[in-house]
C-alpha cells in the first residue's frame, strides 16, 4: 500500500489549491480514504472522507471549503480547498483504512499567506 501526496504550495489568502494523492497497492474504490491535516505542534485534524460508496463527510471547519473526490481509473484522491485562510496552513495527508489499519502518505505542505 502506498500513498503519495503532491500539489501543496504557497497561496494567498482567499485562493485555492487542489492537492492530490496517488495510491497503489489497493483498490481505491473499495476502501474509505481521507484527507487529514496537521499544524506543527498540534494534533492531526480529519478534514474529509470519501467512502467506497462515494458518499463523503466533512468536519465543520472544512465544510463548504474542502471537497474530496476520487478518480478510480487513475487511482487518485483529490482535495479541492477554496477560500483558503492563514489558519489552513498545515501539512496535508491522505490516508486509507484497510482491515483496521491506517496507511499514510508523506504529506504535502500548504502555506497560506495574508
Amino acid at each position: 500500500v502506498q500513498l503519495v501526496e503532491s500539489g501543496g504550495g504557497l497561496v494567498q489568502s482567499g485562493g485555492s489549491l487542489r492537492p492530490s494523492c496517488a495510491v497503489s497497492g489497493f483498490a481505491v474504490s473499495t476502501y474509505a480514504t481521507s484527507w487529514v491535516r496537521q499544524v506543527p505542534g498540534k494534533e492531526r485534524e480529519l478534514l474529509t472522507t470519501i467512502l467506497s460508496s462515494t458518499k463523503t463527510g466533512h468536519v465543520d471547519s472544512a465544510k463548504g471549503r474542502a471537497t474530496i473526490s476520487r478518480d478510480d481509473a487513475k487511482t487518485m484522491i483529490y482535495l479541492q480547498i477554496i477560500n483558503l485562510k492563514p489558519e489552513d496552513t498545515a501539512d496535508y495527508y491522505c490516508n486509507v483504512l484497510i482491515s483496521g489499519d491506517f496507511y499514510w502518505g508523506q504529506g504535502t505542505q500548504v502555506t497560506v499567506s495574508t
